[in-house]
């Protein structure tokens, strides 16, 4: 008899494992049962609740703003809103995708449990929504599509469909742990577009033409049914948040700049994209006009397009949204709300705020100011690390926390 090695069985484990994955996705696309039958539901209230609640009491927000727990969400990244307003869907950069549901409308939320459980998702940090109610999620090295997931999500089976199959999004060879929290937005155009951070802190010249082609280090664009791939953006090292000005159609999208150039440079960025195409100085810049030291002797593109907002530099500048409702003041309405993470390695820490900046009537940026801090103490210790915003239909916004583990709420009252 052959011997079988325990490398062997695990290897043969990791394929029976995938091919149920995939297997289960086939079942979903045909309206077909995969046997599952359980959500993973997450308590809300008791005492994390208090535990939190007791944090946001020191975050500081302008006169007439309130915060407030409005979910426990386990390592909550981005967040999409549903059209209909039936439910908040919560990425992470594990293998989790959380539906929230306020149900009696008392702007907290009633249940958060795990969407589409038979599916194995890898780093499903991006979900998007299409007008339509098509909700997307970008992951590591896949993107799926779910037709009306606010009316599917009570159930464990969902409609589900690869738009790019998993290995179709970049090279299989190119996979990272580093860089592969993937964001998406339905653009004005009906596309989606799909940012892929390239894995390095500056790449070596020899993968500048492959990442080229293939968008790493950009945004990508294609048709809501995967067809029609193009690269939008160059030039950019990891962008984790973009959105579109609804005033006149231009991407906006935040950069997070170089590591180990010290803790003053290079700034973070927020750049604004008004054409197909334009690149935005990667690896020749770190951020702003900064030179990288890898490529300071040579010729950056003449085009290179300079960030249309400085930030400060390593507070890692991740989701943005543009703010629609009209619950807040005049002065908040059409500008830019963005989470900054905080930095991992800067020798005084920065960050872990929630900033706004205004829009002016010609499409440039306005001014810069701190909206909401209090997430890192004087002594240094993150107390919460917000991560994107998002907009609900009343006009408050959300803000998820992937270290607490926590979407808040942030209203306006006169």
């Amino acid at each position: 008899m052959r011997h079988v090695t325990s490398l062997s069985v695990a290897a043969l484990l990791a394929t029976t494992g995938l091919a149920a994955a995939q297997t289960n996705l086939e079942k979903l696309s045909q309206f077909k049962t995969t046997g599952t039958t359980e959500f993973t539901e997450i308590e809300q209230g008791g005492d994390k609740s208090e535990a939190i609640n007791a944090i946001l009491e020191q975050v500081d927000l302008p006169d007439g703003f309130a915060i407030s727990l409005y979910a426990i969400v386990p390592d909550a990244r981005h967040m999409a809103v549903g059209p209909q307003g039936i439910a908040t869907f919560v990425g992470t950069r594990k293998t989790k995708i959380w539906a929230v549901t306020d149900r009696d409308k008392d702007r907290v939320a009633d249940e958060v449990k795990d969407f589409a459980p038979s599916i194995d998702f890898a780093v499903p940090n991006g979900p998007c929504f299409s007008p339509e109610g098509v909700l997307y999620v970008a992951e590591q090295n896949r993107v799926l599509s779910f037709p009306a997931a606010e009316f599917f999500y009570e159930s464990p089976d969902v409609a589900a469909f690869n738009v790019l199959a998993q290995g179709e999004l970049i090279p299989e060879e190119e996979v990272s742990y580093n860089h592969t929290a993937r964001v998406c937005r339905v653009g004005p155009d009906g596309k989606l577009y799909i940012s892929l951070g390239q894995p390095f802190n500056v790449p070596a010249e020899e993968k500048l033409d492959l990442y080229k082609q293939h968008g790493l280090g950009g945004i990508i664009r294609i048709n809501q049914d995967g067809t029609g791939r193009e690269v939008y953006t160059n030039g950019v090292r990891n962008s984790v948040g973009h959105d579109f000005n609804p005033a006149n159609g231009e991407l906006w999208f935040t950069d997070n700049q170089v590591d180990g150039m010290g803790d003053d440079i290079p700034p973070g960025e927020i750049n604004r994209q008004t054409a197909p195409g334009q690149h935005f100085g990667f690896p020749w810049y770190g951020g702003g006009s900064v030179r990288t030291n890898e490529y300071k002797n040579d010729e950056p593109p003449a085009d290179t397009v300079m960030p249309a907002v400085e930030m400060d530099a390593h507070a890692a500048d991740l989701g943005m949204t543009f703010y629609t409702g009209d619950q807040f003041p005049v002065k908040y309405r059409g500008g830019i709300f963005s989470a900054q993470h905080g930095s991992w390695n800067r020798t005084e820490p920065i960050g872990a705020r929630v900033m706004f900046t205004a829009v002016n009537e010609d499409g440039s940026a306005g001014e810069t100011e701190v909206f909401a801090e209090g997430w890192l103490s004087d002594n240094g210790e993150y107390l919460g690390r917000p991560v994107d915003v998002a907009v609900l239909r009343d006009g408050s916004i959300l803000v998820s926390d992937d270290l607490v583990g926590a979407v808040y709420r942030i209203s306006y009252a006169d």
